[in-house]
């Protein structure tokens, strides 16, 4: 394969005005278009330092990663430690100027993206941390910006489903009403496949939590963020193509990502409560698992079981 063209990178010794963090797990099939796509993404923005962590992949992807961009920092995990733990390590490389936006391998970013999204959080010392546009291969909106998780909303959703329960503030968690997508918009969180982090969110923020292995960890980030008086600002001026969908067919992924939500919601609330969000949950599971749908079925059980990350279990986006 030809490789790819460098971004501007820093001089020896220098700090980046960008670091792009990517994590991968058997990424090799959708790793191309990503890199290819990289340096018109961040034209305009500055110096960059672009680091892949790759954990344990089996397909190649690291190698992959070199031989298309010989540019990049490639670091092998030495296992596969999660998806938190990949953003970490590449966290450690160096610290950027301007700012660090974490990627999916399967996020194209559209071309001068990256300043957009820093010259926004630029603009407002309130904002901590921006977000593209997520766009779906066909060229629609899909709905990435989400509200904060409440027992409310888990029940909104229990009975109503996610849908029609985002339609109320009150009962859902995910903002669907594309009259919401507009530039500037905020969100208590939004999906982790494409964020610009500030350096004043980091500094406030510390490092991902990497207990949460995957899923989560990004509401937690965001969140944490919020805490601390930074908000969260969509910019639609950029943009990223993101199909995603592992989860939605994958009864590991989508058991993990339910624990997870009611592990994350027991980390800021009390026990009481933590008990109420985890009944909605468990809820919402089980009359969907009675429809016979076996994603629902595999997670009310980790729900009742309790659920353990197998270290084969994909932490980034896969080939499927």
């Amino acid at each position: 394969m030809t490789a790819v063209p460098a971004p501007v990178l820093p001089g020896q010794g220098e700090q980046p005005d960008v670091l792009v963090a990517v994590v991968t797990y058997n990424s090799a099939e959708i790793l191309a278009p990503f890199l290819h796509a990289l340096p018109a993404a961040l034209a305009g923005a500055g110096t960059a330092t672009v680091v892949v962590v790759d954990n344990d992949s089996a397909d190649g992807t690291a190698a992959l990663a070199r031989e298309l961009a010989p540019w990049a920092t490639v670091l092998e995990a030495g296992g596969n430690f999660g998806y938190a733990a990949g953003i970490n390590q590449a966290l450690d490389v160096t610290p950027a100027r301007r700012g660090t936006y974490v990627l999916n391998p399967d996020a194209v970013p559209s071309p001068g993206s990256v300043d957009v999204l820093a010259r926004a959080a630029e603009l407002d010392p309130g904002i901590g941390i921006t977000v593209p546009r997520i766009i779906a291969e066909d060229g629609s909106l899909k709905p990435s910006l989400r509200r904060e998780p409440t027992v409310g909303r888990a029940l909104g959703e229990a009975v109503l489903g996610g849908r029609r329960a985002s339609r109320f503030t009150a009962l859902g968690e995910m903002v669907t009403d594309v009259r919401s997508y507009t530039d500037g918009a905020e969100a208590d969180w939004a999906t982790g496949a494409a964020m610009f982090l500030t350096p004043r969110a980091l500094a406030a923020a510390g490092r991902w939590r990497e207990d949460y292995f995957l899923y989560s960890e990004e509401t937690d980030y965001a969140l944490r963020v919020r805490d601390a008086g930074l908000s969260l600002r969509l910019v639609t001026g950029a943009e990223v193509v993101h199909p995603g969908g592992d989860m939605a067919v994958s009864p590991q992924l989508w058991s993990l990502a339910t624990v997870n939500r009611t592990r994350l919601y027991r980390s800021r609330h009390g026990r009481t409560r933590s008990a109420a969000f985890w009944l909605a949950v468990l809820l919402n599971e089980g009359v969907r698992a009675l429809l016979g749908r076996p994603t629902h079925r595999e997670a009310a059980r980790a729900l009742v079981l309790g659920l353990r990350p197998h270290p084969s279990w994909p932490t980034s986006v896969t080939t499927g």
